[in-house]
């Protein structure tokens, strides 16, 4: 099975936010995670000039709030 065909719907919000943050590291992009900024267990996530709320890191993401966080951020599930 190659990279394309692997799905990461089962993906912890930790797990998105350290993948996010190698790929910022690869395409010279600013990423910032302010945890302050959302209420509860919610914080902001920050790519260039993109965001995107991220729940609790320590839960899993469900497939619907992975996929609209990659289109909030303007990615697709493969550039993960």
């Amino acid at each position: 099975m190659t990279d394309k065909n692997v799905r990461y719907s089962a993906m912890k919000g930790s797990e998105f936010l350290k993948r996010i943050r190698r790929l910022a590291k690869l395409r010279g992009l600013s990423c910032e995670w302010h945890p302050n900024l959302g209420k509860g267990s919610h914080g902001v996530l920050k790519l260039g000039n993109r965001r995107t709320v991220l729940r609790n890191p320590k839960d899993e993401l469900k497939t619907g709030t992975l996929h609209a966080m990659l289109k909030q951020l303007g990615l697709k599930e493969e550039d993960i």
